[in-house]
């Protein structure tokens, strides 16, 4: 599979076990051009020791959520992207069933894109955080 272009989601799905979010068992659910959903099941493996989701599992769900997305999205003739930067701003969280996000384009420039992702419990309708990362698109040398 190239590493830029439009994948479905079962695609993307195929490419995730051996990393770590197929590790997480994270699972795409939809993909367009510019918005991507995915989600997870909770575990107490996934657990930080105070017995709540810890940060990072919520920032793994984003970020890949948003990295898989910035594929489809690349100017022709890029080698790839990076992230270069990212934020998460945390308003809940959860200690058992499924979170899920929606990543969405900002930005598709030559040189950047910026993506938003809202990751959320679908039992409660909460939001858990609130995520947003630049990405940096690479070129051939």
């Amino acid at each position: 599979m190239a590493a830029t272009g439009f994948h479905t989601a079962d695609e993307l799905n195929e490419i995730l076990p051996g990393t770590l979010p197929g590790l997480l068992g994270l699972v795409i659910t939809a993909h367009e051009p510019g918005r991507l959903e995915a989600g997870l099941d909770v575990r107490p493996d996934l657990l930080a020791p105070n017995g709540y989701l810890h940060a990072a599992t919520v920032v793994a769900l984003a970020d890949t959520a948003c990295g898989l997305a910035t594929r489809a999205l690349l100017p022709d003739g890029s080698a790839g992207f990076t992230t270069i930067e990212l934020k998460s701003n945390f308003l809940g969280t959860v200690r058992e069933g499924r979170i899920v996000t929606v990543a969405t384009n900002a930005h598709a420039g030559r040189t950047t894109q910026v993506w938003d992702a809202v990751v959320s419990d679908p039992a409660s309708g909460k939001t858990i955080a609130l995520f947003r990362c630049t990405q940096s698109v690479l070129w051939p040398r």
